[in-house]
Parts: structure tokens; sequence; C-alpha cells
């Protein structure tokens, strides 16, 4: 596309959608498997892999720390030279733009090094906070700091190796942080004991980074998700690694066809996956929708009328907005809660969701973990996204239903799915069949 479009219009459907759906591969994997090749012995082929601008600047840092990474983006193809748990660069200044993923791993993965390093981001990343993962850092003896003293990137990391030790962490702000030391603490001497300090949000994500290692041959061990236990001296070896398709991604097409009454199957995920943002195809079954699922699809029908629903979503967070985007629609209110750390996203993202409702025209009381949202006779605005790719998309899905709903900067979906709304338009304007 060689000129920027500010404003993309939703075209919306009066039929039940009916679609199978492959999904790009998931950020969440593709990026704990770069980190993870990065730290193995040996050679990894990651495929399936997502290209959008999160794992581009993981891919980018990469490369400045010395590693070998090659792309075949035509193929969904990473592949990585490992270096056996060596940082091999003793210097970079890495920008990360506004990926937490990588700005979280980055910095963990750093501190096995010689060396100074710096890691900055865009002027959202600088007031995402990083301020544990740095505090955990300097109690395993690394000199770990925020730049401007705030708790933020840009971050500072001196260092003259990781050794490992026992750490405390709060788990409250995001579980990504308890991953980043999961993923080095193999490649120390020691080893790494976590205490998590409260309740653990996105578990999920533990579990996942968990899968991750194993796959790369490292083991560790989660206690009631109050302690984790990796050994030190271990090795990842490279592999062949196969990166599931987004659940998150998922999330969108899956409440489709729920506030449409239509069908989508969504293959290659299915019962075994431990992402937690399928649990979201569990809600819509509470709210009225049909599912099914079997070992490597899922698939859901919408009703009539959807129904309202109460639901604790810390855990499967990232589609919150999702849910929310198509709640006035439903016959009783939603309740949404348990979200509290989405303040601290790419966005405040409760406050955006808030904001972009009522200006639909939804009754909404905003919550400080969440929303209670009730049914709404809505009207079409121009949606504003917040630079927030989770905004753009999760509104999207009400332009289905709510002719002349326009989403604001919708580039901004580049982050994790650059072609979403191509393969929106696809699934709405086909019958029946595979997009």
């Amino acid at each position: 596309m060689s000129e920027v479009i500010d404003v993309v219009e939703i075209r919306p459907i009066n039929r039940p959608i009916d679609a199978v759906v492959r999904l790009p591969g998931s950020k969440s994997y593709t990026n704990r498997a770069l980190l993870i090749a990065a730290l193995a012995s040996g050679h990894s082929e990651i495929q399936g892999a997502l290209f959008s601008d999160d794992t581009e600047y993981m891919i980018h840092a990469l490369r400045q720390l010395g590693l070998a990474v090659n792309v075949a983006a035509s193929e969904q193809v990473i592949r990585v030279q490992g270096a056996a748990g060596v940082v091999p660069a003793r210097s970079a200044n890495l920008f990360v733009g506004n990926a937490g993923t990588a700005a979280r791993f980055l910095t963990a993965y750093v501190a096995l090094g010689t060396g100074r390093y710096r890691i900055d981001g865009v002027a959202r990343m600088r007031e995402r906070p990083i301020g544990p993962l740095l505090d955990a850092l300097r109690q395993l003896g690394v000199d770990a700091r925020s730049e401007r003293d705030n708790g933020c990137p840009p971050v500072l990391i001196d260092c003259h190796g990781l050794l490992g030790g026992a750490v405390r962490i709060p788990g409250n702000l995001s579980s990504q942080y308890i991953s980043a030391l999961m993923m080095v603490a193999p490649c120390t001497p020691d080893g790494i004991d976590l205490e998590i300090q409260g309740t653990l949000v996105s578990q999920p994500y533990v579990d996942l980074t968990l899968s991750v290692m194993g796959s790369f041959g490292a083991t560790a061990r989660v206690d009631a998700y109050r302690e984790v236990h990796v050994p030190g001296g271990q090795s990842y070896h490279g592999r062949i690694y196969r990166v599931e398709p987004d659940a998150s991604a998922a999330s969108y097409f899956l409440a489709a066809a729920a506030v449409t009454g239509g069908r989508i199957r969504i293959e290659a995920l299915g019962r075994t996956s431990v992402q937690g943002d399928l649990r979201l195809a569990e809600i819509l079954a509470r709210m009225g929708c049909r599912l099914t699922w079997g070992d490597d699809f899922v698939e859901l029908q919408g009703p009539v009328r959807l129904t309202g629903v109460d639901v604790d979503m810390a855990d499967l967070s990232d589609v919150a907005q999702t849910l929310a985007a198509i709640a006035p629609f439903a016959t009783e209110p939603v309740h949404i809660r348990g979200i509290g750390h989405v303040r601290r996203k790419e966005t405040d993202r409760i406050a955006a969701v808030t904001t972009e409702l009522r200006r639909l025209g939804a009754s909404v009381v905003e919550r400080e973990d969440g929303w209670d949202i009730f049914p709404s006779a809505l009207a079409p605005t121009v949606v504003e996204t917040y630079d927030d790719h989770r905004m753009a998309m999760s509104f999207a899905i009400t332009g289905l239903r709510l002719p002349g709903v326009k989403i604001a900067n919708p580039r901004c979906v580049a982050k994790t799915f650059p072609d979403f709304f191509e393969r929106l338009d696809q699934v709405t304007t086909s019958s029946s069949g595979t997009t």
C-alpha cells in the first residue's frame, strides 16, 4: 500500500458468516522460540512464525547482539544459529518499539552477557513498567536500572554474567517478567528460584513458556504459580520448532461468528493448546454459542442473540477488548473483571474501551479492573485506536453488526496481525470456504 490510510470503514454484513480460517503464528510463541533458539546450541528452524512489528523488533535486536538470524517470510520460517547461552555482543543499543515481550525478554537475556546494554522503545514503551524485572535482576547481582529512574524504559544493564539465585517478584503486573527469567535460568550456573508475590496474572503464559522451554530441552517446575524452580547448568538444543496459530488473533473471528449468528472453524488450534486466550470460546459458549472442540480445531456457531455473562478475565486479558466490543449486542449486561493490569499495556485499555463504547452510544460503567456493559442501541462513529492493535481489531467486529463504523489508524494492527483487515474481509465476503 503506497499511501497512508488514516481510517478504514468496516463493511457490515446482514447474514451469518460461514468460514474456515487459518491464522498467522502466535506472537507469544514466536518471540519465545526466537529467544530460546538464540540461547540454544546449534541451528534452529522456527516454522509457521509470525512476521509482524513485534517479532521484527526481536529479530533485529538479536542480530544486533551478534546472533545469526535468517528469515524467509514467504515460507513463514526463521532460522537461528544459537550461541549456547552466550550473548556474543559486549554492547548494544536496542530499540524495541512498543513490543513488551521483546523489551522484557531481552532485558533478562542480555544479563547473561558481559558488557553494557541499553533497551529503549517508543513513547508509550517509556511509560510501561519494567521495574519489577530490573529489581529481580538486581537481586541476582546485575546492575540493572531505569535510565530515568521511573521503573520504565530506557533500561541500562551493566553485567558480568548471571550466576542465578533466589528472587522475589510481584505477579500482579505482568507474567512476562517471570517468563523472561525462566527462559534464561537454564543457562545460569546456579539456576533461578522465583517466589511470586501476590496473584499471578495471565498464568497461561507461564505454561506457554514452560512448553517452549521443554521443546528445546530444558526443565522447570511451577508450584501453584507461587514458586518457579529452574535448575541451572542446562542446555537448550537447536531443533525444528513449529509455531501454533495465535489464539489472540482467533478471538476476533470467534467473536465475528458470535455476533452474526454464524459459524467459524479455526484450524490448527484445538483442545490441546495451552494458549489461555482460546478460552474466550468457552465464554462465548456461556453466552449462547455452540462450541465444538477437536484436537486440531475449534468451531463456534453463534446464536440468534447473545446472552449476558459475568467473567473474570485475569488470565486472558488480551481478549477482554474483543468481548467488550460485542457486549452491547447481548440481551443482558456483560460484566468483565480482573484485568486492572491492562491499564499499563499499549494504552490504558480499560479507559480506552470505555471512551470508545460511549462514543458509540453504549451504556458502560468503568471499574478499576474492568467494565459493566449494558445492552445498548449503538450509533456509528470513528473509533479511535490509541495506537493499540487490539482496539482496532476488536472494534472492527462491532462494525460487522453496526453500519458506519470506521477504525482510525488501522495500520496499528501491524504490531501483531499485519493483514487483519484483508483476512476479515475474506471471511465476511465468502459464503463458505477457507481463508
